[in-house]
């Protein structure tokens, strides 16, 4: 039996909702995708609940669904995704006026940020803007604290570009044995997980807002983490929400935030900082990323996006410099290749290494 859309959607149709109706009459399924594995065909896809209240419902049907599908002839692996496409319900209005309040930050939960069961620090490594190197930090320094004896993991929270399973080597989809908590995949010694691995490559995310927000509920509270001592989450660039919902939602050690030493990087590097003492969350430390690039041919040192730029403004703002990263066509291979540059030996490898053991030392991982 061939497995196309139609029998998908034939099999998503059976199944009937709280309420009546059932996954496709009530137009929930969103970004269906049937591709061919090495042992059958592997199926994704996305159910879009209404509200927060209308997915925890849902849960069930959730399950009931992968366990139909993979019960099909053909079928290896099938992956679905829960998200709200809206806010949960609001208690309905007191006597009091209304107040009107633009652009005013999203409200945090009930009983304020919550820790993750079995994880002792959050760090989350930012940046103002992209292309400063943020990911490619995060998975190497999510490696060399590995290398120091930690215990690690790695979140990848770019939803709209993930790019961490591409940069830790990681194809393999995750497992999940209940159907409702993720096992991650461990690469370098490090627990990570992606939604790159949920989706097919080249695949755009085209979510809302709230999409987003769920997403990463999903990826904070679902996956089975165990015990860590450090889990770094890798977030966009930017000051959206993404952030504001790990921040108001998540215990956060603090954030790290990463710039390269010129000064347009640097601009939005301080929006990034203003944001997190907004939000209430530690700036633990600036790194300065690219900082110098070392010629392979004759040994020449140059300094290519400026140098020491960072370090000047940890100072001005009372925080601390963590240090210098290199420019280095070393390190852009070995994350395309998946074997993150901190995994190996060398003056890339020790530039990490210095960095981990200095958050070490500082009681920060």
């Amino acid at each position: 039996m061939s497995v196309t859309r139609d029998s998908i959607l034939g099999v998503l149709g059976g199944l009937s909702l709280p309420g009546g109706g059932s996954l496709v009459s009530r137009d929930l399924i969103r970004a269906l995708n049937v591709e061919d594995g090495p042992a059958g065909a592997i199926i994704r896809f996305v159910i879009e609940a209404a509200t927060p209240e209308e997915a925890r419902a849902l849960a069930p049907v959730q399950a009931q669904a992968e366990a139909a599908l993979k019960a099909l002839p053909g079928v290896a692996q099938v992956g679905v995704v829960m998200t709200a496409h809206g806010p949960a319900k609001k208690e309905p209005p007191s006597a009091a006026p209304p107040k009107l309040q633009i652009g005013g930050h999203p409200t945090p939960q009930q009983g304020g940020p919550q820790r993750i069961s079995g994880v002792a620090r959050i760090i989350a490594v930012a940046s103002g803007k992209g292309g400063v190197g943020k990911s490619t930090v995060s998975s190497n320094l999510a490696v060399a604290l590995a290398k120091q004896g930690r215990k690690v993991g790695l979140l990848d929270a770019d939803i709209l570009g993930p790019s961490q399973a591409k940069m830790m080597g990681v194809t393999a989809r995750p497992a999940s044995p209940d159907g409702k908590t993720i096992e991650p995949p461990t690469a370098h010694g490090v627990k990570m997980m992606s939604l790159g691995l949920m989706l097919k490559e080249g695949e755009a995310v085209i979510w809302r807002g709230p999409m987003l927000m769920g997403a990463l509920e999903q990826l904070l509270g679902q996956v089975n983490w165990g015990t860590l001592d450090v889990l770094i989450v890798d977030l966009p660039p930017g000051t959206g929400d993404v952030q504001l919902t790990l921040c108001q939602r998540t215990h956060l050690t603090g954030a790290l935030v990463v710039s390269t030493p010129q000064d347009v990087a640097l601009l939005d590097a301080r929006k990034a900082i203003d944001m997190f003492a907004k939000l209430k969350t530690p700036v633990l430390g600036l790194i300065e990323n690219m900082s110098t690039y070392v010629c392979p041919n004759c040994g020449h040192e140059a300094h290519i996006f400026g140098h020491g730029g960072v370090a000047e403004e940890a100072r001005k703002l009372d925080l601390p410099f963590l240090g210098e990263l290199p420019l280095a066509l070393e390190v852009r291979v070995a994350g395309d290749e998946g074997k993150p540059i901190a995994a190996g030996e060398g003056p890339q490898a020790e530039a990490y290494a210095r960095l981990a053991h200095r958050l070490i030392a500082g009681g920060m991982a």
